[in-house]
């Protein structure tokens, strides 16, 4: 029997994610499509595909009769309103996964940590480019101790909405937080592009990490499975070229303000991600990648349940 799941917001996250779960997800069930707004697109759409929807919120959700059966809330919404929407999720008993910034729960990335969290009332799913590049950092601290790892995530003007443009402040902590929580760098930093180029530009990541030094082909090798597990929930996730190396500090340690001297590896990988153009078209890989991580979160958090 499937997962019963409801999505709260229905703008383009919102809508993107429910017709990822319509259409390819085996174990989880649409059920409910809220919103705020009655005459939204994806409340629209909702309809077409005979979802039962809300325009009245998570308090309209919470007098469905269909909400006692569900099991699983994504929040699509903001930070704001997610600090409500977790405490009804909490006093109700449904977990909740959160794709806004609000960073309640833990972050989660769920080819690095999901198994850690089965039981966590609240998952966050740390950001856009936290999604695309903790893998990265994680392939390389799986072979070598990752001092510093800084990202460099570049979207297409046209795929932020103001949504994200309002909290680009809270991408670069959060994501960095990510970096090291997650992908087990000592020291992260990121830093986010919104390039106006048109037509607009696919997704690229940039990952730089100073590490130990270790065996390059075993960390290539390592980011190669990374990049295969991504793919297997982000069909457009790859890699531009091959990863490159360097040797640092090998005559004079490099200095690196607050780490010190470094001796040590840079490893640099570049990343494109185009997106499934469910709902969004396919340069928004920023907002697809969410999506889909959202949605392969949900999927694990059941079949590892179901299998203790």
């Amino acid at each position: 029997m499937n997962t019963k799941v409801a999505i709260i917001g229905s703008g383009n996250i919102g809508t993107d994610l429910m017709i990822k779960i319509i259409r390819t997800s085996k174990i989880l069930d649409m059920a409910v499509l809220v919103g705020i707004d009655a005459g939204s697109d994806g409340l629209a759409r909702a309809k077409t595909f005979g979802i039962e929807v809300t325009d009245k919120g998570i308090d309209g959700l919470v007098n469905m009769d269909v909400f006692k059966d569900i099991e699983i809330l994504f929040d699509a919404t903001s930070a704001k309103a997610h600090a409500y929407h977790d405490v009804i999720a909490r006093k109700h008993g449904k977990q909740i996964i959160d794709m806004t910034p609000a960073a309640i729960g833990p972050y989660v990335v769920p080819v690095v940590n999901i198994d850690e969290h089965l039981n966590s009332p609240n998952i966050n799913m740390v950001s856009c480019g936290g999604q695309a590049t903790i893998p990265m950092v994680e392939a390389v601290r799986k072979i070598a101790k990752v001092h510093y790892a800084e990202i460099v995530a570049s979207i297409a003007s046209k795929s932020a909405g103001p949504g994200t443009r309002a909290n680009i402040d809270e991408f670069t902590v959060t994501t960095a937080a990510g970096i090291e929580k997650v992908g087990g760098a000592d020291r992260g930093k990121a830093i986010i592009v919104l390039n106006p180029a048109d037509p607009p530009v696919m997704m690229r990541n940039t990952v730089y990490t100073l590490s130990e030094n270790a065996d390059k082909t075993e960390i290539a090798a390592s980011v190669a499975a990374q990049v295969n597990e991504v793919q297997s929930y982000v069909p457009g996730y790859r890699l531009k070229q091959e990863v490159q190396f360097e040797r640092i500090g090998d005559n004079t340690p490099l200095k690196i303000p607050g780490l010190g001297e470094f001796v040590g590896l840079k490893t640099s990988i570049f990343l494109e991600i185009e997106g499934a153009a469910h709902y969004l078209p396919n340069f928004a890989g920023n907002l697809d990648i969410m999506t889909s991580a959202a949605q392969k979160t949900a999927e694990k958090l059941v079949q590892l349940k179901r299998a203790t």
